[in-house]
């Protein structure tokens, strides 16, 4: 527990507080997500794997962008929770902290990593099988250009990436073949 909370009781505590599928299963691919780019980066995937799992803590209670993440920060602030991982999340909506900005590529890449989990998720949804393994990197690519596909997956955000030094074909990759490793868990 070098971060104040093992895996299995992370997944636990979000068990507790989110109960829709869907949004557990984006909580699974945010997790995959960044895993993924902590290992591409040199940086611990245990540490931005919590993170990604537990982004979204209070999103079913606090539906309002002006206040999410607010309570998930006090819940893993009481639970010893370290300070990074907690910064991270607060961050990956800035509607809740007005004067504070992303500043550092973990925070960049939890915002960007946890928003192309939608857009991945649309895309693979299109195809006839509905499966993750059908798409290819180069569609992930294309819909982003394409703005009214999965509206609501904030492509600014997305592109954040490349603050964090890691290219938007890259990116997209990355976080596709992430996804793809656990479409078991996200039934696709």
């Amino acid at each position: 527990m070098a971060y104040g909370i093992s895996r299995p009781e992370a997944f636990a505590l979000l068990q507790d507080h989110v109960k829709t599928p869907n949004m557990l299963k984006h909580c699974l691919a945010s997790e995959a997500v960044m895993r993924a780019l902590a290992e591409h980066l040199g940086e611990d995937p245990e540490k931005w794997g919590l993170a990604g799992l537990l982004h979204d803590l209070d999103a079913e209670t606090h539906t309002d962008l002006t206040v999410h993440t607010i309570e998930t920060a006090r819940i893993l602030t009481g639970r010893g929770l370290d300070a990074e991982i907690i910064e991270a999340i607060r961050l990956h909506n800035e509607t809740a902290h007005p004067g504070e900005k992303r500043s550092t590529p973990f925070h960049h890449l939890l915002a960007a990593g946890e928003t192309i989990t939608g857009l991945i998720v649309a895309t693979a949804l299109v195809y006839p099988d509905k499966r993750l393994a059908s798409v290819k990197p180069k569609s992930v690519r294309k819909r982003i250009k394409e703005r009214a596909f999965a509206a609501g997956a904030n492509r600014d955000i997305i592109r954040e990436c490349e603050v964090a030094g890691i290219p938007l074909a890259e990116f997209c990759d990355l976080c596709l073949v992430a996804m793809q490793g656990i479409a078991g868990d996200l039934d696709l």
